[in-house]
């Protein structure tokens, strides 16, 4: 018997409709992996990708003998709209090569699922209908995606199984990865889905996703949708996805994904109970915030009084993991100022003056000229007396959380001495959610008073073993991923939509797709 082939294919990125154009070279920065680059990749103990392709493979092996038939997987850090005409090559190159893999048995894609591009809302819709459109309607399609993803009828119409992430921050990610490989193995063997979805009027800012039991609205939400999941063998998966606000779409809401083997009623009672579930608790979905003052405060008075537990501030309004530049420097700005010492803040995203520290070397102390190319909304420039302290070609493997044992690629990149701040300056934009990041520098985190960080919350799965959640704050500041959604100019988020707007009457309209039917 013919071991069966499988495609492999991606078009992973989040784009924020309110940041610069993301680009081909923000691709090359993170991963554009052809062919049999990606299966090679997928392979290697420390893979320079996500981990949902490498899981995905690993169970593979594992369930039965397969052919990979590796397409292309394209993967960037988070950022404004693709530029359309590099998202057409990108699908102009998943035509050809899966024409020329064919004849195909099965298709996984590893989908970010909140992509825009400068011309396109849903081009994570086009991949899948052009990937369904090739391999015709009986190859069974299989796909991952974030929690964060916004979710088209066009996408869940293509594949038989959509599966999102249940985990935020996302340390869940190869486990979805592995996920697909046993249903996709059970499409193989036969089994039919049946596939309900509803989308709600409500868009929740990234800060009340979290996930950690306790942990707010979308935890209890999750742990619902897992309970009703085990509690049932007919259940192949059910997926509540967030969504992204600032993708700014019509296929804005938070999604709720129920996938049967062949049961149309269980899937659309189960997606109907868990939408009702979740427009009962739609009042919590609201962020909280700490003043932007009474933070600084606050690490001014954590780094004179050593009685005080030392404090993690989290720049949520500059996450580059949500679309931010990484180099707002409100913060930084305002800590010195204030006097506030033995800060370590990371990282910020700054190719020129990463670049000026490497041409000057360690030792020598310089006037650090911070954003001098940045012309994006918030990135304002900012010039300080600082001190080279380490140099470092920016490159590692991740030690804990969402990118434990993956590579990395910063850039090259410096520790700066500010007065009593300690900050890390990269080249490629990358939230800070990986004590590594730190530790190139040989810096230790345990031994600050305050450490700040851009990033809206993946960091919480790696800075657990120095901060307990009620050391965290979460910052209002500035910046292009504030959860603060009544400051962004939104033109086609469906509306009205809870948090933004009062909604009394809603009543759930709940899609079916039966058999593999399409």
């Amino acid at each position: 018997m013919r071991a069966p082939r499988i495609a492999i294919l991606g078009f992973a990125i989040e784009c924020n409709r309110f940041a610069p154009i993301s680009t081909r070279e923000d691709f090359l920065a993170r991963a554009i992996l052809p062919g049999d680059l990606l299966i090679a990749e997928a392979r290697k103990s420390a893979p320079a990708m996500t981990p949902e392709i490498p899981a995905f493979v690993r169970r593979m092996d594992t369930l039965r003998p397969w052919t990979p038939a590796p397409i292309l997987f394209a993967n960037a850090e988070s950022g404004g709209p693709v530029d359309h005409g590099f998202f057409v090559e990108i699908l102009e190159r998943f035509r050809q090569d899966l024409t020329a893999a064919l004849p195909l048995d099965g298709v996984y894609i590893c989908e970010h699922g909140a992509a825009i591009t400068t011309e396109e809302d849903d081009p994570d819709g086009a991949v899948f209908a052009l990937v369904r459109e090739i391999v015709g309607p009986d190859v069974p399609i299989v796909a991952t995606i974030d929690l964060h993803s916004n979710v088209s009828e066009r996408m869940v119409a293509a594949v038989d199984a959509l599966i999102s992430y249940r985990r935020n921050p996302h340390t869940d990610m190869a486990d979805r990865g592995a996920d697909a490989a046993a249903a996709l193995a059970e499409l193989l063997d036969g089994v039919k889905t049946a596939v309900a979805h509803v989308r709600l009027p409500i868009c929740p800012p990234p800060t009340v996703l979290l996930t950690a039991p306790g942990a707010g609205p979308y935890a209890d939400l999750i742990a619902a949708a897992e309970a009703t999941a085990a509690a049932d063998p007919r259940l192949l998966n059910i997926s509540i996805v967030g969504g992204f606000a600032y993708g700014d779409t019509p296929k804005n809401g938070l999604t709720v994904l129920a996938t049967t083997r062949g049961d149309a009623a269980l899937a659309r009672r189960t997606a109907a109970g868990l939408a009702a579930y979740a427009w009962r608790e739609r009042a919590r979905f609201i962020p909280r915030l700490t003043p932007f003052d009474e933070a600084v405060a606050l690490a001014k008075a954590t780094g004179e009084q050593r009685g005080r537990p030392p404090v993690l501030l989290a720049d949520v309004a500059d996450n580059p993991g949500g679309g931010g530049r990484g180099n707002t420097v409100f913060l930084l700005r305002a800590l010195l100022d204030a006097g506030a010492r033995n800060v370590l803040l990371g990282v910020l995203t700054d190719p020129e003056l990463a670049a000026e520290a490497h041409s000057l070397g360690e030792g020598v102390a310089f006037a650090a000229r911070f954003n001098r190319a940045e012309q994006a909304t918030y990135s304002e420039p900012f010039e300080a007396q600082a001190t080279i302290l380490r140099l470092s070609d920016g490159k590692g493997v991740g030690r804990r959380g969402q990118l434990a044992g993956c590579a990395f690629d910063l850039g090259p990149s410096v520790a700066l001495a500010i007065d009593g701040i300690v900050l890390i300056v990269i080249t490629h934009r990358h939230q800070c959610h990986e004590p590594a990041f730190f530790e190139l520098f040989g810096l230790n985190i345990g031994a600050a008073r305050t450490v700040v960080l851009k990033s809206r919350g993946h960091f919480r799965a790696a800075f657990d073993e120095f901060f307990t959640p009620e050391q965290i704050v979460e910052v209002d500041a500035p910046g292009l991923t504030s959860p603060l959604l009544s400051r962004f100019d939104f033109k086609k988020l469906p509306r009205p939509v809870v948090p933004l707007d009062r909604i009394d009457d809603w009543t759930p309209n709940v899609r079916l797709l039966q058999g593999g039917a399409r």
